[in-house]
């Protein structure tokens, strides 16, 4: 089984990374950031912005840096954990009241960046939010090319991931960084580059260890001009390829 498509514009935050020429260099000789991803974000209202927190900034200003305002283009969030900061907060609060924010409560929601951000855009076409362990960067590629199968011209994939925090600390299985990326997908033509993803099941004894997340990993092969990577997550191993 497999899929292809092209990646038509890029966009990615992390702390100490903005800039494409950065990202680049980074592809090169990558490194995990640390810290919390920021970005101005100032295309989207004051108001609404404020409700973001620097995950949910970066995430949606990758997202805007690359959507061209089309009212058929289906926008696909991805993250394994989404904001669990905030939803850790919520579960403290009411530990210690008996009751929480609806309004926290509201942004705590796993698809609360997406729906922020097409609130502040004023989009009503198709938005998803997905979460696939590890693998979620993957799952979302597969989501955005099942999309363009089903007819649609491009496909906005926006992956953001945070460590988790506290308590959940233990429990978080990757390296630890932080991240936003977005790419703007469209379908493969056979004359033109493009990539492909394949996938089958994993030796888990075999399954290589990286310094880097699996969605950065994600991002690294796509930046990069390598032909070829071979990813393992959830006991999936997932074969990325290049074609000219």
């Amino acid at each position: 089984m497999g899929v292809r498509f092209a990646i038509a514009a890029w966009a990615a935050y992390a702390p100490g990374l903005e800039a494409q020429a950065a990202w680049e260099a980074w592809a090169r000789a990558p490194w995990a950031p640390q810290g919390t991803p920021g970005a101005r974000l100032d295309a989207m209202p004051s108001l609404q912005r404020r409700r973001l927190n620097g995950l949910g900034r970066a995430a949606a200003q990758s997202a805007w840096d690359v959507h061209v305002p089309a009212p058929d283009t289906p926008v696909v969030f991805a993250s394994r954990y989404g904001d669990a900061e905030r939803c850790l907060h919520l579960l403290k609060e009411f530990a210690g009241t008996g009751a929480s924010s609806p309004i926290d409560f509201t942004f705590s929601v796993h698809n609360a960046i997406g729906a922020m951000y097409s609130s502040a855009r004023g989009d009503r076409t198709s938005y998803s939010s997905i979460a696939a362990g590890a693998g979620t960067a993957a799952a979302g590629v597969v989501e955005a090319c099942a999309l363009l199968a089903d007819g649609a011209p491009e496909v906005l994939l926006v992956c953001y991931h945070a460590p988790l925090p506290d308590e959940y600390a233990q429990f978080d299985a990757e390296p630890v960084s932080a991240y936003a990326w977005a790419w703007r997908m469209v379908a493969a033509s056979p004359r033109q580059p493009h990539l492909a993803l394949s996938w089958t099941a994993a030796e888990v004894s075999g399954a290589p260890t990286s310094e880097l997340p699996f969605g950065l990993e994600v991002l690294r092969f796509g930046l990069s001009d390598v032909g070829s990577a071979r990813l393992h997550a959830n006991g999936i191993c997932w074969n990325w390829s290049r074609h000219a």
